[in-house]
């Protein structure tokens, strides 16, 4: 190439520029000793160096590894205004799903979380069983607490898996666990506000306005088969009320439309837990699903802004994509 085709650079500059880059890039000499080396400033190896890299000398080529969805992690994250992506695994059945997210949200939890963070966490949800179980007990408290964000109480065969939730993600935090002893759906509103007004159920409550992270499963209109045996899923007819006002899916019992709007039904003055306002106001929420049976709800809690980190498989990360043009619906 020519000097012009350089940028116009000089003929007598090029050398230099081309010695420093080399220097830096291929012989991995600190700057430093480059500049002590060439008899130059320090400042100048490091303008030299960018100069480098604007003039395409030097070009940097990230080769991904197998099973590393990087790209469709951006489009992802771009097209439904995600702060985050993580991509886990390859195809597979259910149950592979479950093991990658457990996996691929464990190594995201010990990478984010630090010592100061205030943790809620949702109560039936199989994917953040999976998750938790698969974090390794640190040396070092990477968190404060771990709140409960809905009730865990209800058959006492499978309630212990709710309590197990929160307990394992306190100690392999090293957090403080405060559990939410009361059920996740009522009969009546006025028995949940019966229930908040107990002392140590609005303490815990109380908390949920200072959380600093919201870990969360999304679900589908239909019950998870844990929600379902927890004596907590919602009823037949709850499902068709909600159904007949166009909804989806659901984060933390608070449904929502194909479009992530609030639905404005009976059953959430029977939730006895975080409400939406609340949840929306916490600065990072992280919601982990996947698989085919929730595609429609995880679609609507991005559009809607339910979550602001997603953590999916990457055949749910692919049909995310398909037909949804940037910052809109489906076409």
């Amino acid at each position: 190439m020519s000097s012009t085709e350089w940028g116009g650079l000089s003929r007598e500059r090029l050398p230099l520029l081309a010695k420093v880059a080399r220097m830096y890039h291929e012989q991995h000499i600190r700057q430093p000793e480059i500049a002590e080396r060439l008899h130059i400033s320090q400042s100048r190896v490091s303008r030299l160096l960018k100069e480098a890299v604007a003039l395409g000398v030097v070009r940097t080529i990230v080769v991904m590894p197998p099973g590393v969805h990087s790209e469709l992690e951006d489009e992802v994250r771009e097209r439904y205004g995600l702060t985050d992506v993580v991509i886990a695994g390859d195809e597979g059945g259910e149950d592979a799903v479950l093991a990658t997210l457990g996996s691929a949200g464990a190594t995201y939890l010990e990478t984010t979380l630090n010592a100061k963070d205030d943790i809620g966490v949702s109560s039936w949800s199989s994917t953040l069983l999976a998750v938790v179980d698969a974090m390794t007990p640190g040396r070092t408290r990477t968190a404060n607490s771990a709140v409960q964000l809905l009730g865990g109480v209800g058959d006492p065969s499978v309630q212990v898996k709710a309590t197990h939730l929160t307990d394992r993600l306190a100690r392999v935090t090293g957090a403080e666990a405060r559990y939410f002893p009361a059920p996740g759906i009522v009969a009546r509103k006025s028995v949940r506000d019966a229930l908040l007004e107990d002392p140590y159920v609005s303490e815990v409550a109380s908390a949920w306005d200072a959380l600093s992270v919201a870990i969360v499963g999304i679900g589908s209109l239909q019950p998870s088969p844990l929600l379902q045996s927890s004596g907590n899923a919602i009823s037949d007819s709850d499902q068709a009320a909600l159904r007949e006002l166009g909804a989806v899916g659901d984060v933390c019992l608070r449904f929502f439309d194909a479009d992530g709007r609030l639905v404005d039904s009976e059953l959430d003055d029977r939730v006895i837990g975080i409400s939406s306002e609340q949840l929306r106001a916490i600065p990072r929420t992280i919601g982990i699903a996947g698989g085919e049976r929730k595609l429609e709800a995880i679609r609507a809690a991005a559009r809607g802004g339910w979550i602001d980190v997603l953590i999916t498989d990457v055949r749910t990360a692919q049909r995310l994509v398909e037909g949804e043009p940037p910052g809109g619906r489906a076409v």
